[in-house]
């Protein structure tokens, strides 16, 4: 039987510390012609990992996500004309990967696709609660994407048309509860400075947020709205998540994820509380992006 021919698609993954996930995310990567492992200085058995698979590997360290990832379109030399951005803890499933190729090789009037997210938390398939599909602009020709200005939850500005794949990446974290938390943590710091930015003005291309149309940039509608203007918005996104998008039909592990979103958003109102005053922690910690 003849082996399939890969798909003309650079991967890249950027990874700090992804002994645990990365072996699962580069064994659905079969089908693709490159893939590039872009790491951080990893400490555990990552690069280890990595040696194990015919991928290529760069090395840069770390400021923030979309500066590091923009660093790497810029100055990567991929040898596709197509690029998938992945996380180490995402999968691509074979559905996905036809996709993929169908979409690589008929679309030359599309600039890049958004791919849907199936998240896994607490071994669950988190089907509501507005966590799926979740969409987000993964796949694009090299050369028509960067990334905005934003420390987190960052998104691909596209020059051209997108459109959609049908089928999801698996996002499944094998790290534990202690690490999504702290992971959180620094997330939801991350988040506030993102917020006074936004309200200072000291902030370059962002993506522009729009409820008529789906994916990242109705999310990014309605999260300016929430934090301008939503009051106890904590609980209200509990509600939203929780009750207006079923997340209650994903039962305990429903719960958890929506409890703990709410949570979040707390910790956010505090921490922009504490952006308020110049000399505190937090504000010293990020002074660069708020001054």
């Amino acid at each position: 039987m003849m082996t399939a021919a890969k798909a003309p698609v650079s991967v890249l993954i950027p990874t700090k510390n992804e002994e645990r996930n990365l072996p699962a995310c580069l064994a659905s990567l079969a089908w693709a012609d490159e893939i590039i492992v872009y790491d951080s200085g990893s400490t555990d058995g990552t690069l280890d990992v990595a040696a194990q698979y015919d991928v290529g590997l760069v090395e840069r360290d770390f400021d923030n996500f979309a500066a590091h990832k923009n660093w790497a379109l810029d100055n990567i030399a991929f040898r596709n004309d197509w690029v998938l951005l992945l996380d180490a803890d995402e999968r691509v499933t074979e559905a996905l990967a036809n996709d993929i190729r169908s979409a690589v090789a008929q679309s030359p009037d599309v600039a890049g696709y958004h791919i849907a997210r199936q998240t896994m938390f607490s071994g669950v398939w988190l089907r509501h609660g507005g966590v799926y599909p979740d969409y987000n602009l993964r796949l694009f020709k090299v050369g028509c994407g960067h990334y905005e200005d934003r420390l987190v939850h960052e998104h691909i500005l596209l020059d051209g048309p997108a459109g959609y794949l049908k089928n999801p990446l698996l996002h499944d974290d094998d790290k534990g509860m202690t690490r999504f938390l702290e992971r959180h943590n620094h997330y939801t710091s991350l988040e506030a400075v993102e917020i006074l930015r936004s309200r200072r003005g000291v902030c370059g291309d962002r993506l522009q947020g729009a409820l008529w149309r789906r994916g990242p940039q109705r999310r990014r509608w309605l999260k300016n709205l929430a934090q301008r203007w939503l009051p106890f918005r904590p609980f209200f996104v509990f509600l939203y998540m929780y009750v207006w998008k079923a997340g209650l039909l994903d039962g305990r592990a429903g719960f958890h994820y929506c409890f703990l979103k709410m949570v979040f958003e707390h910790q956010i109102s505090l921490k922009v509380r504490e952006l308020g005053n110049p000399g505190s922690p937090l504000y010293q910690r990020y002074r660069t992006y708020l001054e």
